[in-house]
């Protein structure tokens, strides 16, 4: 049991009373324009947040284990700040060899309940977190393919962005291209994006893979998506698939 100067509590009253003094209003109105909807921060640029948690973490590691990193997150997700929330996920990160496959179901729950409500607290989350869980155990990939049906838009932004860092792994080629197809009808842009980003960095592996799937699905592809999934290809090849992938009128 960790003392009660280290308890998740004492951590996250301490992780808010210094992002608060590092607070930067200017800064923090400068961040909104990369939103669409609604986001309050504390105006703190990324490398002092993770210069931060590892301050943080240093002082836990040796009384913490993963059921109070977890219980950080369940503290800090909550909050709206982007900061905070940044902080309970990297030092989540920390616990990445202790994770359990129950995990998966937890981080779908935060989703699901707008704890990571925006963009940018997905695509650090879930990287990182759902990334280590899909490696670690396969199974769960099952639970995966289901995340594009789910109502909720960062269930379904996790459902790709989960797998970006394993789009370098030969062995997840297949169910990345099956989550891209899943989400193809899916009308938000933030999902669109997404889906565009992760096949991009899918076509790094396999670049003749990347354009056989973009001309076997053209007309279905989301014209944002297949612009963001082109971006690697040289100019020339861009405009060919421009082209070829759009829908023939009638």
């Amino acid at each position: 049991m960790p003392s009660i100067g280290l308890t998740p509590q004492a951590i996250a009253r301490q992780a808010l009373e210094k992002l608060a003094a590092k607070a930067d209003p200017e800064r923090a109105r400068q961040v909104q324009k990369y939103f669409k909807e609604t986001v309050r921060s504390f105006g703190i640029p990324s490398p002092r947040v993770r210069a931060l948690a590892a301050e943080l973490y240093l002082g836990v590691k040796k009384e913490w284990g993963i059921a109070q990193a977890l219980q950080l997150c369940a503290i800090l997700f909550p909050r709206p700040e982007l900061e905070a929330k940044g902080i309970a996920a990297l030092i989540l990160a920390r616990y990445k060899k202790a994770f359990p496959p129950e995990l998966c179901g937890q981080v779908k729950e935060w989703l699901a309940k707008n704890y990571l409500d925006n963009w940018a607290s997905v695509d650090i989350f879930c990287p990182e977190i759902m990334g280590t869980l899909l490696l670690r155990y396969p199974e769960l990939v099952k639970e995966i393919k289901t995340w594009p049906r789910h109502p909720n838009r960062w269930v379904k932004r996790a459902a790709i962005v989960s797998f970006l860092k394993l789009t370098k792994q030969a062995g997840f080629l297949d169910i990345i291209y099956q989550q891209a197809i899943a989400l193809f009808p899916v009308a938000d842009d933030l999902i669109q994006k997404a889906n565009g980003w992760v096949l991009r960095e899918a076509g790094k592996r396999d670049m003749p893979r990347l354009e056989r799937f973009l001309l076997a699905h053209g007309p279905d592809i989301p014209r944002t998506s297949l612009r963001y999934a082109i971006e690697r290809f040289p100019e020339a090849k861009r405009r060919e698939l421009l082209l070829k992938t759009k829908a023939k009128k009638n």
